[in-house]
């Protein structure tokens, strides 16, 4: 879902900027020094999944595992899919700098808004609970993802309407297979070390 650069219009590249420093100073503030390798582990996670990629007009489709970011490092999502995002940038040319802050925010925010909606759900002493709330805290992430960019496309003209629609509906299957990943993933980490839910 990285925005290629020169496509988006200047109040939303600020826009986006905005709301990437806001969350990445609360996630540095937040982040506790015993989860600084879990942050490690799940920026590089996150960098990985979404390196193969199926280009959609301006757009791409890949897995993301947002939301498993998310509800394991709250707030730190921000500085982590940053780092991330910044290197794909950097070596890769997915996205761009320009547009880092915009692709930043629209993976990171959906990540905290999950937390913020499941946390509970996932750390359930029922399992149903738990996997129940993994799964919707990967494929929210995702749909709400897929809404911000598409929002993001077609406040920058009806040039880009079609491809926002497009989006949309081609993220579908990537809800489904990421909402299974993450209520597998958060039921498995209660399971074994369930010290890693602890935020």
């Amino acid at each position: 879902m990285h925005i290629s650069e020169g496509v988006l219009t200047p109040p939303i590249l600020i826009a986006g900027a905005a709301i990437t420093l806001t969350g990445t100073v609360i996630g540095l503030k937040k982040i506790r020094p015993y989860q600084v390798p879990l942050m490690a582990v799940l920026t590089s996670a996150f960098f990985v999944a979404s390196l193969i990629h199926v280009p959609i007009g301006p757009t791409s489709v890949h897995l993301v595992l947002n939301g498993l970011v998310g509800i394991l490092l709250g707030f730190g999502a921000f500085p982590s899919i940053l780092v991330a995002l910044l290197l794909q940038a950097i070596f890769f040319q997915f996205g761009g700098i320009i547009v880092l802050g915009a692709n930043t925010a629209n993976m990171a925010l959906p990540a905290v808004i999950v937390f913020l909606l499941f946390r509970k759900a996932c750390v359930s002493e029922q399992k149903k609970f738990r996997v129940l709330g993994g799964f919707l805290s990967g494929s929210m992430s995702i749909l709400l993802s897929g809404v911000m960019v598409a929002l993001c496309l077609y406040l920058t003209g009806e040039n880009f309407s079609q491809a926002a629609k497009t989006i949309l509906v081609a993220h579908i299957p990537i809800m489904i297979i990421e909402g299974i990943i993450t209520g597998v993933t958060i039921d498995f980490i209660y399971r074994v070390k369930p010290e890693m839910l602890d935020i």
